[in-house]
């Protein structure tokens, strides 16, 4: 109710102004020239055609209904009421100040033409609860979709940097377990080639022939390629014997173990990393 006030308090009230003041012109203007009741029978006709239409109108709109035919002669004694008063100004020797005011008729009915639309596109208080609460709905998802999508974004932040951290702790025992690694590899690549080694070694251990010298193998550290396994039958203990001797004498200076096992396995042949090394050892003193 109270914003339906808010249109139709402007348009009574420019509609009682611009009546009385139709009414006061016509009274004022023809008075001279008839006797004043006459003049006053000719405003509140008009006037009084003006409301009647005004009524009819309203009673339309609010059956929901319209008629075009009302409509124009509302207008038109709208305008009829606007010529009055402009002819009116035209003679009078204050004309500005009478033009000032020969927009009211045609300003009531303008109103009353927005309170109509007013009136059209209004809606019940359940409808305006249901769309405040519709709106309030979408604001509340709206607001919990940010959330979420802080809190995520919030989340893979602390995922990347521990995930970061971890990374770069990892990188830093890499690089040293690899210098630490560098360093022992050097040392024992040392000495393994030092000349002092084998007489070294061999004052700790005793001799397995009379002629023979111990013979030492340090164990190696470097990049190795494995080599894939193949399908060969079993060898036994003399056929592995020949095959490593013509391995170990194929070249000279003769091969050392991780030579000769690299090549036997190339070469498709079978047998255990023990036996092997056995087999090896027993070429290698046999031709010492």
């Amino acid at each position: 109710m109270r914003k339906q006030l808010v249109t139709v308090a402007p348009a009574v009230a420019m509609t009682v102004v611009s009546m009385v003041l139709t009414l006061a012109v016509v009274v004022m203007w023809l008075g001279g020239s008839m006797p004043w009741q006459i003049a006053l029978v000719v405003g509140l006709g008009l006037d009084g055609g003006w409301l009647a239409t005004l009524a009819y109108e309203r009673r339309l709109a609010a059956q929901g209904d319209h008629s075009t035919p009302v409509t124009i002669v509302g207008w038109a004694f709208g305008l009829a009421a606007t010529g009055v008063l402009v002819a009116h100004a035209l003679g009078e020797e204050s004309t500005g100040a009478w033009l000032a005011i020969s927009w009211l008729p045609l300003a009531a009915k303008a109103l009353w033409l927005v309170h109509g639309m007013w009136e059209r596109t209004a809606l019940t208080p359940v409808a305006l609860d249901a769309i405040r609460g519709i709106q309030q709905e979408a604001r509340d998802e709206a607001a919990v979709a940010r959330a979420r999508l802080r809190a995520q974004a919030g989340t893979e932040e602390t995922r990347l940097t521990a995930v970061t951290e971890t990374g770069s702790r990892v990188a830093r025992v890499q690089a040293k377990t690899a210098e630490r690694l560098s360093g022992a590899w050097a040392t024992l690549e040392t000495a393994r080639q030092g000349e002092g080694t084998a007489r070294a070694l061999t004052c700790v251990t005793d001799r397995v022939t009379p002629t023979s010298q111990p013979r030492w193998e340090l164990p190696v550290w470097a990049p190795f390629e494995p080599v894939p396994a193949l399908d060969a039958p079993a060898l036994d203990d003399a056929e592995l014997d020949r095959i490593v001797t013509e391995l170990h004498s194929s070249e000279t200076p003769p091969l050392s173990y991780r030579e000769l096992s690299l090549r036997f396995r190339a070469a498709g042949h079978s047998a255990s990393e023990t036996r092997l090394r056995a087999a090896w050892r027993r070429v290698t003193t046999t031709a010492s």
